[in-house]
């Protein structure tokens, strides 16, 4: 399994592509992100990261369509475009936390085998996971 942000990522980069913004929203949100648990995202983006994916599952879908492509095609531009923007949003904020992370645990190589940082203090291990995964 990718790393959440490693996912945002994705999305980011097919929001940037070619095309449409919604083409380009549904590519970014279904190939990227739908997959993605609010519980594996920090709790600073838990609740956004909800209402996008409420909005992206808004529409019950008809004629073979999934809920995603049935939400986005009933949206205004404007309203791609906001959901856009909220990937975008979640994304950096994303990127800001890990950074926060890995400033917050300079792991070596030996007390990251350990899990042991400054001495006598425990890492968590999901927090080695975190500054594993974002280097």
């Amino acid at each position: 399994m990718q790393h959440p942000v490693d996912c945002f990522y994705a999305a980011v980069a097919a929001l940037a592509g070619d095309g449409h913004i919604k083409q380009r929203l549904i590519s970014a949100y279904q190939d990227n992100l739908e997959e993605l648990d609010a519980d594996d995202l920090p709790r600073s983006v838990q609740d956004r990261f909800v209402a996008l994916k409420t909005q992206m599952h808004k529409v019950t879908p008809a004629n073979g369509e999934g809920p995603i492509c049935a939400s986005v095609r009933k949206m205004s531009i404007d309203e791609a475009s906001s959901c856009a923007e909220s990937v975008v949003g979640l994304y950096a904020e994303l990127e800001r936390f890990r950074a926060a992370v890995q400033q917050m645990l300079p792991l070596s190589a030996d007390n990251e085998v350990a899990g042991i940082v400054d001495g006598d203090r425990v890492t968590p291990p999901f927090l080695i996971n975190t500054a594993r995964q974002a280097g």
